[in-house]
């Protein structure tokens, strides 16, 4: 082995720090580092999904029905033709409870389907069942009755940091069990799907269609993400993909393995970011925190004591930055559960607990 081989080995060596596995020949004393080892233990925790389904469709009857003043001067009736469509479509899922056979996926990897086929690494493949769906976080439970499975180790993501060496596994366009390799590019990234909750990791590890619902995992082989959307222009891999993150996922599947559903909440507030404006007539030291800007009358926190005004700076114990955190964190708190709210109001600090309602018993479902 030459000088510089040597040299980029040792490096190597430093950025993954991992099993090593020894090189053949001559230079068998140097040790390489490897994912492998890791991957051997991952792997058999992600399965490919396959789905087949009936899609229905409105569409005209003929393109001319779509200009307006056609129909007028015939008198056309506005009417649509309802048209049913076949499927199929592949994905990825992640074993998260081997004696219970249940699967953790995206929603929209089995949105519409009829028919679920999951296929492990060893090749056996086996219909599934869906025990239940979350639309806002995207995240989906199956089952299947096999007794020889293999779950991923759950990680903690708020451990995560910018920078962390992550692996991608997944079914990338269909071709079965794939890895790729990355980093955790960003955290908390938010507006990939507004209408939902979302505090999503960001990655380069290459992440394409097909790898949905499948898992991202650190160097220990533990999940932190369920891989979900890629930023595309032509819907191949950029460097820019998002997985959400374990914790979450562990909440909304406690829910969906329990009720079939996420049961979520009110406490009777509106949230807003700490704008610059809004720090300095504060007179706040820094913009970290959520403004609370409407309270429900005869809510939780009515009945706490938070009051318009006040500034939300941790849930739980864990520090607030921005109002998407902690409204996606209030989100995934059954009901009747209790949050503990830090807050600052005109200099002070107090600690209040608010019991999450089940909407519709407060004045005001917010």
């Amino acid at each position: 082995m030459s000088l510089r081989s040597l040299r980029l080995a040792c490096a190597a060596a430093l950025i993954f720090p991992l099993q090593a596995q020894s090189v053949a020949g001559p230079s068998a004393a140097v040790a390489l580092p490897s994912l492998a080892p890791m991957i051997k233990i991952a792997s058999p925790g992600v399965v490919n999904i396959a789905t087949r389904g009936t899609l229905t469709e409105r569409v005209r009857r003929n393109p001319l029905l779509e200009d307006p003043y056609f129909r007028r001067f015939f008198n056309v009736p506005d009417s649509e033709v309802v048209r049913q469509r076949q499927f199929q479509s592949a994905g990825s899922g992640v074993i998260v409870d081997a004696q219970n056979g249940y699967i953790v996926t995206n929603r929209h990897v089995i949105e519409n389907a009829s028919e679920i086929t999951v296929t492990l690494l060893d090749t056996r493949h086996f219909s599934a069942k869906v025990v239940g769906s979350d639309e806002a976080t995207d995240i989906a439970v199956l089952k299947v009755s096999e007794p020889h499975l293999t779950a991923m180790a759950l990680g903690d993501s708020s451990h995560l940091e910018v920078g962390d060496w992550v692996v991608a596994i997944g079914n990338p366009f269909a071709l079965g069990h794939t890895v790729t390799v990355g980093i955790v590019s960003a955290l908390g990234r938010t507006g990939i799907h507004p209408r939902g909750y979302e505090e999503f990791i960001q990655t380069d590890a290459s992440i394409n269609p097909g790898n949905s619902g499948g898992a991202l995992v650190d160097l220990r082989g533990e999940l932190v993400g369920i891989n979900s959307a890629i930023l595309s222009k032509d819907g191949g891999n950029i460097g820019i993909g998002f997985a959400i993150p374990v914790n979450m996922v562990k909440a909304v599947m406690g829910q969906l393995i329990q009720y079939g559903a996420v049961k979520r909440g009110i406490v009777g507030i509106k949230l807003q970011d700490l704008t610059p404006e809004a720090t300095e007539a504060l007179q706040l030291v820094n913009s970290r925190g959520v403004l609370i800007t409407a309270v429900a009358p005869g809510s939780a926190a009515d009945h706490a004591g938070v009051k318009a005004g006040d500034i939300a700076v941790a849930m739980n114990g864990v520090a607030l930055d921005g109002a998407t955190q902690l409204r996606n964190a209030l989100a995934v708190v059954r009901v009747g559960q209790t949050v503990e709210l830090r807050l600052l109001h005109e200099g002070g600090t107090r600690t209040v607990v608010l019991k999450v309602n089940t909407p519709g018993t407060a004045a005001d479902s917010w």
